[in-house]
């Protein structure tokens, strides 16, 4: 008997209604979208974007695969279809209309130089113990993925969060605006994608600033008080009519750090919050999950989540793959300890990678060991800020760095000789020699740009336990 509760996500009328298309074909109903037809699961609408590759050539494939309707530029085969002008604009009318038709839904967007991600699903981890919740999935953060997550968005959740990224200036506002959050976030801001603007990190600090224009009117902007350019993300927060929220170490801020002390698996957290003492347990043990915890907090509070949901969140909120996943690797020669952290990387993130692995104990006869990859999109600055990583290594006290790519080698050179390891031209070729990496007690971070295979090594590091 059918749910009499039941709703589908999409109808034909409703896409109708958003994008002004014509349908052709029989009226239908779906309970998901996608742009990818190898992702296709049946009920699903087919969005035929124009990319790389044109949409419209895989919609049949999408239909056999169990796709109940598309939105097209042209009549396509298969199944019925709404057709559009412009199917990316059609998707950003879904979104928005998504966004109108659940006025009840209480939205929070996330956006910084690092640790989008990770904050964004520790963020819908709080919303999720706090009743139906919705969130942007892997990273989907960019002019395709905001509006495909708002056009997922089911009317049943009560709030959400979004992911908002950018690689040049110009894009966030824009998504922001698509969003209309009710608080939104900077985790941080630093020299990542520098190379896109003029004015290097002030210029990403003034984009990372804009996903504050779309917030609702009274809505909170909560931002990083520690960083060089706060003043910068304050004053766009009051340009927008927000209400400015801080967190940081310093006193002053709504949610101040007092404490962090890492133990293995996880860290305790001593804050104040609103000028309220609390005392927490993560279960992260990066010191840079410090402010991401208590950023988390702010947003949660501002989307009327409880403390006590937010910090029940917190304590059972893990790693995500390839951001500091811990893993005790069985190799032949005796087990070690591998952090990966092979998905992102840039200066900031290196040192506050640096930092948290200084602080892991070892076996007697291990080693802190760091395998590194090239940061990418760094323009002009790209050698000194690699040559710089050489100080907060030495400060962590890490003991041996292997490196991969060109850009790694002006660090391998600036290493002092005693803790320089195996440099190769690319992480591929390190990969290759994972044995040669590690020993038995030793515990190793790889850590790189995405695009620069830093996962490679990682992979090739688990398989030496036989894993796959």
């Amino acid at each position: 008997m059918p749910d009499a509760d039941y709703r589908p996500l999409w109808t034909s009328a409703e896409i109708l209604a958003a994008t002004g298309g014509d349908l052709t074909g029989a009226p239908f109903e779906a309970d998901g979208i996608t742009y990818n037809s190898r992702e296709i699961v049946p009920g699903d609408l087919f969005v035929a974007l124009k990319g790389a590759r044109d949409g419209h050539e895989f919609a049949a494939s999408a239909f056999a695969a169990g796709a109940t309707g598309a939105i097209t530029e042209r009549a396509v085969e298969g199944g019925p279809a709404v057709v559009t002008g412009d199917t990316l604009r059609a998707l950003e009318q879904l979104g928005v209309f998504s966004r109108e038709r659940s006025p009840h839904v209480r939205r929070g967007a996330v956006t910084g130089s690092v640790g989008k991600t990770s904050v964004t699903q520790a963020i819908k981890a709080g919303l999720d113990l706090a009743g139906p919740a919705h969130a942007s999935i892997k990273s989907y953060n960019n002019h395709i993925g905001v509006p495909l997550t708002l056009a997922r968005m089911p009317t049943t959740v009560e709030r959400a969060v979004f992911e908002i990224g950018m690689n040049a200036p110009g894009e966030i506002a824009p998504l922001s605006k698509f969003v209309r959050p009710h608080a939104a976030c900077v985790t941080t801001v630093g020299p990542v994608h520098i190379e896109a603007f003029a004015d290097g990190e002030a210029g990403v600090a003034a984009e990372k600033a804009a996903i504050f224009e779309g917030l609702v009117e009274g809505g909170a902007a909560v931002l990083n008080g520690d960083v060089a350019y706060a003043a910068v993300l304050e004053a766009a927060a009051r340009k927008a009519g927000a209400r400015a929220v801080t967190f940081g170490t310093a006193q002053g801020h709504d949610a101040r750090l007092l404490d962090f002390q890492p133990f293995e698996g996880g860290a305790r957290v001593k804050a104040e919050l609103y000028g309220r003492s609390i005392d927490f347990t993560l279960a992260q043990s990066g010191f840079h999950w410090g402010l991401n915890s208590l950023c988390v907090l702010l947003m949660l509070d501002a989307l009327d989540v409880p403390l006590e949901t937010g910090l029940a969140a917190l304590a059972e909120f893990r790693p995500l793959a390839g951001r500091g996943q811990t893993t005790v690797v069985q190799a032949p020669g005796g087990a070690f300890t591998l952090i990966d952290e092979s998905y992102n990387a840039n200066p900031l993130s290196m040192a506050a990678g640096f930092r948290s692995l200084g602080a892991k104990p070892v076996t007697p006869g291990g080693r802190r060991i760091v395998v590194l990859s090239d940061m990418l999109e760094l323009g002009d600055q790209s050698r000194a800020l690699h040559e710089g990583l050489a100080a907060p290594i030495a400060a962590a006290g890490l003991d041996l760095v292997h490196t991969a790519g060109p850009e790694m080698k002006r660090l391998h050179d600036a290493l002092p000789v005693e803790c320089r390891g195996l440099w190769r031209e690319t992480a591929a070729e390190l990969a290759a020699e994972a044995a040669e990496l590690v020993g038995p007690g030793d515990v190793v971070m790889v850590k790189g740009s995405n695009g620069s295979k830093a996962s490679l090594v990682a992979k090739a590091l688990a398989a030496l336990g036989g894993e796959a």
